[in-house]
């Protein structure tokens, strides 16, 4: 299980430094800071599944969950919000080192 959320961890990684290479990109091109937002992305990548899980959350938990929880997330820079995702997957997927015996 640990393995599954370390990968997880990567592709958000990766993901995250696709968006953030994508901005740089773009404000070095407009001579300006450009941030796109996640919700940006997410409805160039698939603009049929956003309003599809909007629907999903308000409908089985809760709408203002929508209102004051993930509309906030998605309205942040792309990159930003990938980058957390990996720490929190990387932090789910950590395994402790085994202490080492001291007579081994």
């Amino acid at each position: 299980m640990a393995f599954f959320f370390r990968f997880l961890s990567f592709l958000a990684l990766v993901l995250a430094i696709a968006a953030g290479t994508i901005d740089a990109i773009a404000s070095v091109a407009s001579s300006s800071v450009v941030l796109t937002s996640l919700e940006e992305d997410w409805l160039a990548a698939s603009p049929r599944s956003l309003p599809l899980v909007q629907g999903m959350v308000e409908h089985y938990i809760h709408p203002q969950v929508w209102q004051n929880g993930f509309a906030v997330i998605i309205r942040q820079p792309a990159f930003a919000v990938c980058l957390g995702l990996s720490l929190a997957l990387w932090m789910i997927g950590y395994r402790r080192p085994r202490p080492r015996s001291l007579f081994a």
